[in-house]
């Protein structure tokens, strides 16, 4: 490596977020601008270990090649980075900014130090190739003739279309969204991915030659059988976007929403400019309650305080996560221990707390007699072992409360994929509802259908969506043609493995 001794002599220090108070004024990312010399200085701390973790089963599920691209940022050589980093992450700065780092979980240093700040230098390389002009439109030199559908355009689809797209197969996504970008354009809010980033990926896929055919519904606005007449290969990559539901008393109120449905609607009107009119669903002025952790709790919290809530709280079921790993979970598993994470941090700011309320199960949904949203009555548990050494939940006799919410988001996560178009299909989904196709052939039981992402393995990462999208495109690539150089998942040199 550049630095031999980096790792002793640089504490690690992260990019730093814009000030909580500035930035829950706008929607403007919430990243501050990268410095030289300061990322020079975290490239250092990478230790030039004989075995890099952090890219390997436990870290990166797509290969990154850290260690190498982290030894370019320290010796200047920039876009010499933005070349390895293209060899096996199709989309890094939406990984640089949206992706919780497993990478840094399993690195190295982190056994006995804070680790690397795999991330920062991830999303600055590709930031500084945008400005610099390294990133331009490449298209095929040839066509193969065949065409393929993908259905859906969020990480997995395109990182699948670009691949495709790359050997020369022509491509087109559907998307029956008004934008595409899938969860990256709608579930995800503009402070963590601005959907200018996204728009100028989708529009070098398009200079490339990719057809985007949005506001399309596959299965009702074209049906799947036309899908197959007229593409040679269909690769769905619908993700899961089946919401967790809260089936208790009261759940019928006005003011109870799924995460996604407001998410959506403030990127369509206070990103994008639609007017929504009564479809905008609204936090200012109101006790908001999140129920669930995870990013997309996070995100609902930091789109109310933008929205103006009065108050906010965010109930997670399980308990605090403490500060260290705990022994049973060892590197280089991912740590379970307390975060903060940016909606978090403005919620402190704001209203001068932590939101998080930990061990809250909900009982009933409080609603007034006009059948508008009062509240939410909850109580509190505790989990123990039971003689197995599993853990279960009992409720704290005495424990009932009841709190007031005009406006109550389910962020609970998600069941798998809705079933319309694997019905029209006649693919086999598995017993979580699941498209049924293997890890590494992505073939459902349709002959030319592939499944890929998380209507595939159910909820997960855009890293892993981008893991499976790119082992997909090779397993159709070899489907049409026989044999294919694109990378298999696992291989992360571009080599050649033709028809394996």
């Amino acid at each position: 490596m550049g630095k031999i001794t980096g790792f002793t002599e640089f504490d690690r220090e992260k990019v730093p977020w814009r000030l909580p108070v500035v930035r829950i004024n706008d929607y403007d990312e919430i990243y501050t601008e990268h410095k030289t010399e300061h990322l020079r200085d975290q490239g250092a701390r990478c230790m030039d270990c004989g075995v890099p973790f952090c890219q390997s089963a436990s870290g990166c599920p797509i290969d990154n090649l850290i260690p190498e691209w982290n030894d370019l940022v320290y010796n200047n050589r920039w876009k010499e980075a933005i070349e390895r980093l293209h060899k096996t992450n199709n989309f890094p700065e939406f990984t640089g900014r949206t992706c919780p780092a497993p990478c840094e979980g399993a690195c190295v240093l982190g056994i006995t130090s804070p680790p690397v700040t795999i991330k920062n230098i991830e999303n600055a390389i590709v930031d500084r190739a945008w400005e610099e002009g390294w990133i331009k439109p490449e298209p095929p030199e040839s066509r193969t003739g065949k065409k393929v559908a993908i259905v859906g355009s969020g990480p997995s689809g395109l990182s699948a279309a670009d691949q495709l797209n790359k050997v020369g197969h022509l491509v087109t996504v559907f998307e029956r969204a008004d934008r595409p970008g899938g969860l990256l354009q709608y579930g995800i809010p503009n402070m963590k991915l601005s959907k200018d980033v996204l728009q100028r990926r989708v529009d070098k896929l398009t200079a490339e030659g990719v057809e985007f055919r949005t506001s399309v519904n596959v299965g009702k606005d074209i049906t799947t059988d036309e899908l197959r007449d007229q593409y040679d290969a269909v690769l769905l990559a619908c993700g899961a976007t089946k919401p967790r539901d809260l089936p208790i008393e009261g759940r019928e109120a006005q003011g109870v929403h799924y995460a996604m449905e407001f998410l959506t609607a403030n990127t369509k009107q206070s990103v994008h400019g639609d007017e929504l009119g009564d479809q905008f669903i609204s936090a200012e002025g109101k006790d908001v309650i999140v129920i669930g952790g995870g990013d997309t709790g996070t995100d609902c919290i930091g789109t109310s305080i933008r929205h103006g809530c009065r108050s906010l709280v965010n109930f997670e079921l399980l308990p605090k996560p403490a500060e260290d790993r705990a022994p049973d979970n060892p590197w280089p598993e991912w740590p379970r221990v307390f975060r903060v994470d940016y909606g978090h941090e403005e919620a402190e700011a704001k209203f001068g707390k932590d939101p998080r309320e930990y061990q809250i199960l909900s009982k009933k949904f409080l609603v007034d007699d006009a059948g508008k949203l009062a509240g939410i009555q909850t109580v509190e548990v505790q989990w123990t072992k039971n003689d197995e050494g599993g853990w279960q939940m009992s409720e704290v006799e005495g424990s009932e409360k009841d709190w007031p919410a005009q406006l109550i988001l389910l962020a609970m996560g998600f069941l798998g994929p809705e079933q319309y178009v694997p019905e029209s299909l006649g693919v086999e989904t598995d017993a979580r509802s699941n498209f049924q196709a293997e890890y590494g052939k992505f073939a459902t039981s349709v002959e030319g259908v592939f499944a890929a992402g998380d209507c595939r393995r159910g909820q997960s990462l855009v890293v892993w969506a981008i893991n499976e999208g790119r082992g997909a495109a090779r397993a159709v690539d070899v489907f049409l043609q026989g044999s294919s150089c694109l990378p298999a998942p696992g291989i992360t040199l571009g080599t050649s493995l033709a028809g394996v």
